[in-house]
């Protein structure tokens, strides 16, 4: 009796222990299958720091062909990209990393055209691409670069007060031209005044807010670009009259967007609500968009329009964005401005941006209308607001490139604790001597009281 009972709990013991090892056995297995192919990551910054921008998410996501992504380097290096490189690997099945020695594998890097340590190469097989550095816009821009053929050329007109491409102070247009080289576009400057004539490999062409009324021919030019089927940018400055000239008097330029479907009023936008302070009253802050393909992914993502006009669109303009209610239109005012002047000027809501279609077919030209020029400026490319997301989805949908509009990785914030001499002094003497004193003596304390 005493047997079978020692038998009987020896085998309920051991299929106790079988189903321990097995249930152990299995999430072991579970375990290592959710990290190889689930590998998922929850940012809790404030800045979401290791979040990857919605055109990253997009633009990888969609891969339909595999890209080979070599990062160069000693092996005891490798974990410095392993984060950022595995971050895009988790959207798709198609980014396949590999990591190289040069030292080891020369061959790989001569036959990838690796030039130094650090350096990343994307090869699709067909068309390779160096990111220059390991941050999300460098990788993303390089990605785009592979995966889009030919060249896009955006060529920005000068001649007649325009914004300078290659200027670099505050209303300059050169961190633009930075952003556009970066995301696959050319830039060059034209002139239409001894040759009134749109290069034949300009894509786009931008006029940035002249400050001098364009000549008959010129028009005339952009005019045949567009219904040739070229794509075009036109900036507009509000009218006002300066102390030594007259801003924003462009009647030709008016009179051509106009055929369009896009009339610019002849007034400035003052903008009286609390989200304009930071820019000032002449810089209405948009915060809505229309549901067009430009600006549908904007969401509630503020940009800035300096010195603006109003602009009333119909068929076959559509509006892209508009004022707030705060805002206001006044016709030739006296500078400075009152709020008292506001009394003789209309309330908005009014448009600031609009986009047509010319024509149908592939020969289909494309228009954008903006009432400011400085809203593509340095200044305002350079302040935390969608500025440049928002300038760079109308180049994509200028060039039917519509797969890349998107919101685009932020530049990382700096977070920084900047700390003075005296403020050191403070954290010396806390930390090293009283914070360790306090412990010491209160031990001490407690000690004497219990002896």
């Amino acid at each position: 009796m005493a047997a079978e009972w020692m038998k009987t709990r020896q085998t309920k013991y051991g299929a106790y222990a079988t189903v321990y090892v097995l249930v152990i056995l299995a999430v072991i297995f579970a375990a290592n299958w959710l990290a190889k192919d689930h590998n998922k990551s929850v940012d809790v910054t404030a800045n979401k720091r290791f979040t990857l921008s919605d055109q990253t998410k997009k633009v990888v996501g969609n891969l339909s062909k595999q890209v080979n992504v070599y990062y160069f380097d000693k092996a005891d290096s490798y974990d410095r990209a392993r984060d950022m490189l595995d971050r895009y690997k988790n959207l798709s099945s198609k980014w396949n990393v590999v990591y190289v020695d040069p030292d080891k594998k020369p061959d790989v890097a001569r036959v990838e055209g690796m030039h130094n340590f650090g350096d990343i190469i994307l090869d699709n097989g067909v068309k390779k691409e160096t990111a220059k550095g390991l941050t999300e816009e460098e990788l993303t821009g390089a990605l785009i670069r592979v995966l889009k053929n030919g060249t896009r050329e955006a060529c920005f007109v000068e001649g007649s007060g325009e914004h300078q491409l290659s200027d670099t102070s505050r209303e300059g247009y050169s961190t633009l031209k930075d952003a556009l080289e970066k995301n696959n576009y050319k830039t060059q400057t034209i002139s239409l005044i001894q040759k009134p004539e749109v290069p034949k490999d300009c894509n786009i062409v931008v006029v940035g807010g002249p400050k001098r009324d364009y000549l008959q021919p010129a028009v005339d030019a952009l005019k045949t670009f567009v219904q040739g089927g070229g794509r075009l940018v036109v900036n507009f400055d509000p009218v006002l009259n300066l102390p030594d000239s007259k801003l924003g008097d462009t009647p030709a330029l008016a009179s051509l967007v106009e055929g369009w479907g896009v009339t610019a009023n002849g007034d400035v936008i003052l903008d009286l609500s609390s989200a304009s302070r930071l820019f000032g009253q002449l810089s209405p802050v948009v915060g809505s968009y229309e549901s067009h393909p430009i600006t549908r992914v904007m969401g509630d993502n503020a940009s800035v329009f300096p010195l603006s006009r109003s602009l009333a669109a119909k068929s076959p303009a559509q509006k892209l964005f508009s004022t707030g209610d705060s805002s206001f239109a006044l016709t030739n005012p006296k500078l400075p401005i009152h709020e008292a002047d506001l009394e003789k000027g209309a309330k908005g809501p009014f448009a600031l941006g609009a986009a047509a279609n010319i024509g149908s077919g592939n020969n289909a030209g494309r228009v954008v209308v903006v009432g400011s020029s400085n809203w593509m400026a340095n200044f305002i490319l350079s302040a935390p607001v969608a500025n440049r997301d928002l300038v760079l989805n109308v180049m994509n949908w200028l060039t039917s490139d519509e797969d890349l509009i998107s919101i685009r990785p932020k530049e990382p914030e700096d977070r920084r604790l900047n700390v003075t001499g005296s403020a050191m002094r403070v954290i010396f003497l806390t930390s090293v001597i009283f914070l360790p004193f306090i412990v010491i003596f209160s031990g001490v304390s407690v000690w004497w009281r219990r002896r």
